[in-house]
């Protein structure tokens, strides 16, 4: 999967699970400053992309996530990861 698809499959969770405007989303926005997600949200959001994956993330790699390009990074990076 291309990061454009895993960007574009984040963007529409994230529209999805908390209301946010899809114009609003872009991958400089910053989740708790840009978007106002807590840390209430940012779990739904992992449950979901776990969901969507089907792998298992861990909790530290989303510790340093900031933004939603941080994000993007992070579940490229999973996919890729378990693939070799």
């Amino acid at each position: 999967m291309q990061k454009q698809d895993i960007y574009q499959q984040i963007s529409d969770l994230m529209v999805k699970l908390f209301e946010l405007d899809a114009a609003d989303i872009t991958p400089e926005s910053r989740l708790y400053e840009d978007l106002d997600l807590d840390s209430i949200d940012a779990v739904d959001l992992v449950v979901h992309l776990q969901k969507s994956t089907g792998r298992k993330i861990k909790p530290e790699m989303f510790k340093s996530v900031k933004t939603v390009q941080d994000v993007v990074d992070a579940i490229d990076e999973l996919l890729n990861s378990e693939q070799s």
